[in-house]
């Protein structure tokens, strides 16, 4: 696929906020964060949609954290004849959660790449996550960050995603640039939240 122009000043809206802990502060970019829960969980696919490298330099690598941790009152679900999954909320099961991956370092033009990766289909909100210990799974820190979230409930499959079975069968396809952006359209990217829970139309 070619290079496509992306509009990087929508990315400066609502991201969850990490520049005091983030890498790439250190170059005086003001920093973000995002809650990952589907293929960008792989670290292979992330740098690959913001670098169009599965696996760019170290000191690109350094800049970006992956921490384990869980978003409560969501439940994850495959997208109908897709490989990838979307969340919805469901605040009436007790004890719903769906866990992932929280990463800070990102940087206003990474959040425009997500933007146009996840697409019309998903809404970027702003959500509080549980970060996990490393070592036992234990919870940790509740911190504030962004997620995108599935518009189209009807389009998900009762069964759940299977992060195991995408990295044994799929990440292969999904780490090559012209797979992932196949379906990707530059007018039509993420919506994001409003602070009162609208969506915005990215322009």
């Amino acid at each position: 696929m070619a290079e496509t122009r992306v509009d990087l000043s929508v990315a400066q809206t609502n991201m969850g906020d990490n520049t005091a802990e983030s890498g790439n502060s250190a170059a005086g970019q003001e920093s973000y964060s995002a809650f990952f829960y589907g293929t960008l969980m792989a670290p292979e696919v992330f740098f690959t949609v913001c670098f169009r490298l599965s696996n760019p330099p170290a000191e690109v690598r350094d800049k970006y954290r992956f921490r384990p941790a869980v978003l409560p009152g969501y439940c994850r679900h495959r997208v109908q004849h897709a490989d990838y999954p979307g969340v919805v909320a469901d605040a009436a099961t007790p004890g719903r959660e769906v866990r992932g991956a929280f990463v800070d370092g990102l940087t206003a033009e990474n959040v425009a790449k997500l933007d146009y990766f996840e697409g019309s289909e998903y809404t970027r909100r702003t959500v509080r996550v549980r970060l996990l210990d490393v070592d036992d799974g234990s919870g940790g820190a509740e911190v504030e960050t962004q997620t995108y979230v599935y518009r189209f409930k009807d389009n998900l499959d009762d069964e759940e995603w299977d992060f195991d079975e995408f990295r044994r069968d799929k990440l292969r396809q999904w780490v090559r640039e012209d797979y992932v952006f196949a379906d990707c359209d530059p007018d039509h990217p993420a919506t994001v939240a409003t602070e009162d829970g609208d969506e915005a139309k990215q322009s």
